[in-house]
């Protein structure tokens, strides 16, 4: 598959196939997802993978709102992605670099994000990113370190549905040249 195809082709998939996720795919996905580019190279995306059936129910039933939880509770791996605090958007002396401060940080994660899903579909895996969760519980119920934050879930399986495409606004509506 090129890279045409696989953006044109990946959906946001919300329905899974109970069959396991292999970790070698994981470790593949995760593997070319650390080529996302970030700030001054500081790769600070981490993942969590979520396989343990208590945990995946723990987290659907108490931190998700029930849209993000009825996902949650049929997909076998549920990624958490993370990111190093304090590492970017930061000149080496400690000071921000642009007005966008540490914002910097949630565009790496995402950029990261993107490119695990984008493999994962090259893969033969569906995703879905959810931003909607109790971050503070979450962290608690997998350990993620204090020096790290939670960006966003990704619930992760073979797809048992194959929507459509959505439609997109054209290029004279996203696109201007001056």
């Amino acid at each position: 598959m090129n890279v045409t195809e696989c953006l044109k082709t990946r959906r946001s998939i919300r329905r899974f196939k109970a069959d396991p996720v292999d970790h070698s795919i994981i470790d593949s996905v995760v593997s070319s997802a650390s080529y996302s580019p970030s700030w001054k190279n500081t790769q600070i995306t981490r993942y969590i993978a979520v396989e343990t059936p208590s945990l995946l129910s723990e987290i659907a039933e108490e931190c998700v709102p029930d849209f993000n939880a009825k996902i949650i509770r049929q997909a076998p791996l549920l990624m958490a992605v993370t990111f190093v605090k304090g590492r970017c958007g930061y000149e080496r002396d400690g000071s921000f670099s642009t007005k966008k401060g540490d914002r910097w940080r949630m565009f790496d994660a995402g950029i990261s994000c993107q490119s695990f899903c984008l493999s994962a579909w090259d893969h033969g895996l569906g995703t879905v990113i959810m931003g909607i969760f109790d971050e503070d519980r979450i962290s608690g119920l997998l350990g993620i370190p204090e020096d790290q934050e939670l960006a966003a879930l990704i619930a992760v399986g073979y797809p048992d549905i194959n929507p459509g495409a959505p439609a997109k606004k054209a290029v004279k509506e996203l696109l201007q040249y001056r």
